[in-house]
């Protein structure tokens, strides 16, 4: 799976995943730990070449982030499935005006896009700092960005109770599945054990603003506890889920302030003067 621009962050630049002998949904899934994009130009460079071109195509059609799944037969590129992209509420707003400055939207356009809800998670609250060492409990991909602190879990039932007792939780889960989703709403923030930023608990957690680390390694689950990258974790344990950063760590570090997005400002007062 492949996007036209970074989905965590807007930032321009092909970004995706790959499996080689391997299917498509292997990689959503997050049944197995996919490579980055860049791989495939070590490996295919002329497909690589196709990807990016295709991506900047159907970019082009759409006005817009898009993300695609294909695959690769005898060298020849096939694309399954596009469509606009999921993104987090900072990669909304960078994109957006990064559109805008590219010639491709107005900025009317630009500003009536957001959703309340996307401006309202590019404010979400993120660590100052990365954790010190000793507080790392496990390190994987930066999926979606943010900062969670809660307790941990590892059942989406149970953290939909807990969420209705008022805890805050963590849901963690070798990998998730659409039947997961009550469990997503219920949490802070998620973090799997395999999966990369194009896999489903990925792509959800963006969508819904919830940092998220994936692929730290493997998670076993056994009554209320867990092995997590083989560290022994409770149900109930405070975890801080630092999405920007990639990092499980067991003691939060101080938020950062909140930042003066220049991307934002502007995109606000074209809201404003809509």
């Amino acid at each position: 799976m492949a996007f036209s621009r970074d989905p965590a962050t807007g930032e321009p630049g092909v970004y995706g995943d790959v499996l080689f002998d391997a299917q498509g949904e292997d990689v959503v899934a997050g049944v197995a730990d996919p490579l980055p994009l860049t791989a495939l130009e070590d490996r295919l460079p002329d497909a690589a070449r196709a990807v990016a071109d295709a991506l900047a195509l159907l970019e082009r059609e759409e006005r817009d982030l898009v993300e695609c799944e294909f695959t690769i037969e005898q060298g020849r590129l096939w694309i399954l499935q596009y469509r606009r992209a999921q993104r987090s509420g900072r990669a909304a707003v960078r994109v957006a005006v990064d559109l805008v400055d590219e010639g491709v939207l107005e900025e009317r356009e630009a500003g009536e896009r957001l959703t309340d809800a996307q401006l309202a998670a590019a404010h979400a609250p993120r660590f100052a700092d990365a954790a010190s060492d000793g507080d790392v409990l496990a390190r994987g991909c930066a999926a979606s960005p943010g900062a969670g602190v809660g307790t941990a879990v590892f059942d989406a039932h149970r953290a939909a109770a807990l969420k209705e007792q008022g805890r805050d939780v963590v849901l963690v889960r070798p990998t998730t599945s659409p039947s997961d989703i009550h469990g997503f709403i219920a949490s802070v923030a998620i973090v799997t054990g395999r999966g990369g930023r194009t896999s489903h608990a990925a792509v959800v957690a963006r969508g819904m603003d919830r940092p998220a680390v994936c692929g730290v390694g493997e998670v076993r689950i056994s009554g209320a506890g867990a092995t997590v990258d083989g560290v022994a974790v409770q149900e109930g344990d405070l975890l801080a889920v630092d999405g920007d950063r990639g990092i499980v760590s067991r003691v939060a570090p101080a938020l950062a302030d909140p930042e003066q997005d220049e991307r934002l400002q502007r995109l606000l007062a074209w809201r404003a003067a809509a």
